[in-house]
Parts: C-alpha cells; structure tokens; sequence
C-alpha cells in the first residue's frame, strides 16, 4: 500500500479484526480514521450489486458528484470493468479478504491521476456478505479537484490480501530477520 489513506484504514481495520477474518461494521469509529475520511467510503451488498452507503467528501468531489446510494461498479465507464469490479467486491465478501488495486484515471479535460482502491470486509450484525470498508485515494491530492472530474478508471495492479495472511508491523518484521540486506546504489556498473 503506498498511499496514506489507504495504510491508516488498513491498520485501523487490521487491529479491530484481530483473529478474526473481518470486524463487524458497528465496530468502526469515524473519529479514529478522521485523517482519511475525506476518501474512504462503505458499500453496502445490494440485489443490483454493491451500492455506496457513505462515501468520504474527497472522493465525490474527484467524481464531482454525491456518491451515496450510487452503484459502485458505476464508476467504471466500461461494461467489462464494471463486471470486474462486481466480481472483485464478490471476492472481497466470499472469501473474506482485501484487496488492494493501483488504478489509473484520466479527468474529463485529459490530466491523469492514479489512485489506490482499497476494499475491505466488514460483517454487519454477524452477517458476511454484508458491507464493505474501503478507500480510494489519490497519492496527493490533485490541483484540478473541485474544477474537474474523473471520466474514466482503469486497474493497472491487484493484490488480495487473505484472512489467514497477518501483516507484521515494520519493527516486528526487523526482529524477527536478522539476516544482512543486499543494497543497491544507483549509479553503478554492474
């Protein structure tokens, strides 16, 4: 994960899910991950696919629209992505598991912009297939937001993340390997 929107609801969703393969929804509290709300959102499992049941003030302004009750999948032009996507969030609900997805985008005037889609699963009242937490963020926030919208998205990478795979913090993970590390220097001739 490179942005930091998406680490900080990873590591929140993360420590409440413990043993656990996903928290339930009524966990999350809004106050803990203020510093990346304007970009995280919740889809909520509908008969007509994944809908927003919130979505963060960034993210409808790179759409220039309010997103909440929107399709999810919507967001996608293309009817082949679209099905993609509903079948990514399927994914992210019947197994249990995150995704992480490197997105490229383009604004109706032609800037580009990429994006880091983060999807989560939450249980709703010990309901699986239920909603999803998730993020969407741009690496820094974009000069034309608010003057511009995006017109097309494209996934460039995909990493699933699965339940029985706990993520090692940084200094647990340099305990634990004493080994020495190659480094490489730019500039060299090999």
């Amino acid at each position: 994960m490179k942005n930091p929107s998406t680490r900080l609801v990873f590591d929140y969703w993360d420590t409440l899910r413990g043993e656990r393969s996903a928290p339930e929804r009524g966990e999350i509290e809004p106050g803990a991950l203020r510093h990346a709300l304007a970009d995280t959102f919740v889809l909520e499992n509908e008969p007509i696919g994944p809908v927003f049941r919130l979505a963060g003030t960034r993210l409808c302004a790179l759409f220039g629209r309010e997103l909440r009750g929107r399709a999810f999948a919507a967001l996608w032009p293309d009817v082949e992505a679209q099905g993609d996507m509903r079948r990514l969030v399927q994914t992210v609900m019947d197994e249990t598991a995150g995704a992480v997805a490197g997105l490229s985008a383009q604004t109706q005037n032609g800037a580009s912009v990429h994006l880091e889609l983060l999807l989560l699963p939450l249980r709703y009242r010990g309901r699986t297939h239920a909603r999803i937490l998730g993020a969407l963020s741009p690496a820094l926030s974009p000069e034309w937001l608010g003057l511009d919208t995006l017109e097309s998205m494209r996934m460039i990478s995909l990493r699933m993340i699965w339940p029985d795979v706990r993520t090692q913090r940084p200094t647990e993970a340099a305990a634990q390997d004493k080994r020495p590390k190659l480094m490489l220097l730019p500039g060299g001739r090999v």
